[in-house]
């Protein structure tokens, strides 16, 4: 009888399975993250501006540590830069980014894309130098990432200043209620 009691309790003490977090709560707990970094609203946003500036720019690989020198030199902060480049810039994000920024690169040299069939881009950093891929590829990337990158990072700025400054009013007046 006791052996059957003890096996009760452990069931019952067993915390119960955690739920998946959806998509929109998981951003909303990002958001909620950012509003709560110990910093002014416009270093936050200068964060957030040069984090999604970084992202947008096709050097992979050092997006997080420019997004933090960028932060840096422009007072903002840097775990916000480097969270918000994580956000930002991630595989799902990485083929229209990149889509993006090659096709404004295009427009802005009004350059005719070449018809090159198949890529594949394996093949192609193997095989060709990086003076062949400069002009076709790498060249149109980096040019239409500036505008782009300079855009987004302006309105993310913007509306984190924004969102900071209401998030922390409304803060404030809950906790002047009690």
């Amino acid at each position: 009888m006791k052996h059957k009691t003890a096996d009760l309790a452990f069931e019952s003490s067993e915390s119960p399975p955690r739920k998946r977090m959806s998509f929109g709560r998981a951003m909303r707990y990002q958001m909620l993250k950012f509003m709560r970094i110990r910093a002014t609203p416009q270093a936050i946003g200068i964060g957030v501006g040069t984090g999604i500036f970084s992202a947008f720019l096709p050097l992979v690989g050092v997006h997080m540590a420019l997004a933090a020198a960028l932060a840096w030199i422009f007072g903002g902060n840097m775990i916000a830069a480097v969270a918000c480049t994580v956000l930002v810039g991630n595989p799902f994000t990485y083929p229209f980014i990149w889509a993006a920024t090659w096709e404004t690169g295009q427009m802005i040299l009004g350059a005719k894309a070449k018809s090159m069939g198949t890529i594949h881009l394996h093949e192609l950093v193997h095989r060709l130098s990086l003076s062949e891929l400069w002009a076709p590829i790498l060249k149109p990337l980096l040019i239409g990432s500036i505008p782009l990158g300079l855009a987004g990072g302006l309105i993310g700025y913007f509306i984190m200043v924004q969102a900071v400054t209401i998030f922390r009013a409304r803060r404030q007046a809950r906790l002047n209620a009690r």
